[in-house]
């Protein structure tokens, strides 16, 4: 899909708020949490237990989790390598609009590869974007299945399937590490907060 366009007569407006005076306004910084790893890892079930310990501490976040954007906003995108970057392009773009208006993105997504994660990464200054590899070895995420997929994938019922008939990249440098074979949700939970703690994300 090609998504370049021509772009002279757009001129970009100034907004009147700057990110300073959301940050104020909310109590905390906006910043992007990407949580990548094989499918059955516990993304999306962690982002959501996430989702709900910030809402406790009245922060504000929002989960963008990959089956159901897809339902809406990249429905028209299917599985192939160039829909593939597509989706995470707009995930990103979209998450750069949350960040800004001041929100904790918790984005859960394959994104199997690094170029396509390392792109989103230079959407955002360093402080705004930690990429955390949810780490689960494809054996238990087998084991798990919870949508079925690797039963349908291993009947080559699902053409290239990550970490089956396509290849997953193991982040380089993730700025946290999730083990879900070693923690439970509420560990994760804590080890996220922490790390946003030590960060300054959180006061």
């Amino acid at each position: 899909m090609n998504t370049t366009i021509a772009t002279p007569n757009l001129v970009w407006h100034k907004p009147g708020l700057t990110r300073e005076d959301r940050h104020s306004r909310n109590g905390h910084k906006g910043c992007v949490l990407w949580f990548t790893g094989l499918s059955g890892s516990g993304k999306s079930t962690l982002a959501y237990a996430l989702e709900q310990e910030l809402f406790a501490r009245h922060v504000q976040s929002y989960v963008l989790d990959g089956d159901n954007v897809r339902h809406g906003l990249n429905r028209d995108l299917g599985f192939s390598a160039e829909d593939r970057k597509e989706n995470v392009r707009r995930i990103g773009e979209v998450s750069k609009l949350f960040a800004d208006a001041g929100m904790i993105v918790l984005a859960a997504f394959i994104s199997p590869n690094q170029e396509d994660r390392d792109m989103v990464r230079s959407y955002f200054a360093d402080e705004e974007f930690l990429e955390i590899y949810v780490r689960c070895s494809l054996e238990e995420c087998e084991r798990r299945d919870p949508k079925g997929l690797y039963r349908r994938a291993r009947k080559g019922e699902i053409a290239g399937f990550t970490g089956i008939s396509a290849p997953y990249d193991i982040p380089r440098s993730p700025d946290l590490v999730i083990d879900t074979e070693v923690l439970n949700v509420e560990q994760s939970v804590a080890s996220v907060l922490e790390a946003l703690e030590n960060r300054s994300y959180l006061k």
